[in-house]
């Protein structure tokens, strides 16, 4: 294989991977509450809708990236007073938000577009290349000419690692995903720092799918999101709970997603299904592997209540 064509799958399985790593690091910060949501899909939905209609009358990205992170807290918010206020399932009530928020943003922008409407296309976010690093043969295009939620998504592996890590507000958060009772005894608010777990996790989410839409692709489709919910489930797992395992994570899969799309267009006779399966058949593969260790906070998914002891 040519050097041109590796570093093309390179580069694209860079910008593949940004919108896996939002969603991803989405539901770190919420499992780090103990708080396992799987509705990242239609977080990540409304996210992608919200970005594309605010671009489209705004015609400024930067709107659409908010308005996706506001609408995913919007989401999100129903599953934290399920969660954390009325101690339901977690499972259930992330289903209920992968059945409702995609079904909600097709209906929305059918009533804006109209089902049988035109094309509706909107300006891609700019890239910012960065003065002389961007000469650098490769690593240049790769690290230093990309858009500003490319670095955005790398930096916030970097603040979540020393967040975690390094400060007593990430101790004490991280400690409510292991022990809440523990926690409580020692002051700190765990109904509080669920819902924030929430929060984050539906701004990020949103700001994901929101990525798709002023990032990646000039237009809303229904599907847009396209699985991508589920893998980055998957990449936390497989990336250990840990912001750079999970950036590890997300670089893999974004990989996979960029060789498929190679294959569909130099692969001429092959039904492109057969090539659409790579990302998700790797996602299955590693779960196998590595999905039975169980290695995340202690009290994921459990319900916690406040007066029990």
């Amino acid at each position: 294989m040519e050097w041109d064509v590796i570093s093309s799958i390179i580069l694209a399985a860079v910008r593949m991977a940004v919108p896996l790593l939002l969603i991803a690091m989405a539901e770190l910060w919420s499992e780090r509450a103990g708080m396992v949501n799987i509705g990242l899909e239609g977080l990540a939905a409304v996210g992608a809708l919200a970005g594309f209609m605010l671009t489209y009358h705004t015609g400024s990205t930067w709107a659409g990236i908010l308005g996706g992170a506001v609408a995913g807290i919007l989401v999100n918010l129903i599953y934290a007073y399920a969660t954390v206020s009325l101690c339901a399932n977690h499972t259930v009530y992330g289903m209920a938000i992968n059945l409702l928020a995609p079904a909600l943003a097709s209906f929305i922008y059918r009533v804006s577009f109209g089902a049988g409407g035109g094309l509706n296309q909107i300006e891609l976010m700019k890239g910012v290349a960065i003065p002389v690093l961007k000469d650098i043969p490769f690593l240049g295009e790769l690290l230093f000419n990309q858009t500003p939620m490319v670095y955005l998504a790398f930096g916030l592996v970097l603040f979540t690692n020393i967040y975690f890590r390094k400060t007593k507000s990430g101790l004490n958060f991280k400690s409510v995903g292991e022990h809440p009772k523990a926690a409580a005894t020692l002051g700190i608010n765990v109904i509080g720092i669920k819902y924030l777990s929430c929060i984050i996790c539906g701004a990020l989410a949103g700001i994901g799918g929101a990525y798709l839409t002023t990032c990646y692709s000039t237009t809303y489709t229904e599907g847009i999101v396209s699985g991508r919910g589920f893998i980055a489930l998957a990449a936390v797992i497989f990336g250990r709970w840990n912001g750079t395992g999970v950036m590890a994570a997300c670089l893999f899969f974004g990989l996979c997603d960029a060789l498929q799309i190679r294959l569909q267009v130099s692969s001429a006779g092959v039904p492109y299904q057969f090539f659409q399966m790579i990302p998700y058949v790797a996602t299955v593969v590693v779960l196998a592997i590595i999905g039975s260790k169980k290695a995340g906070p202690k009290a994921n998914g459990l319900p916690y209540r406040k007066e029990e002891r």
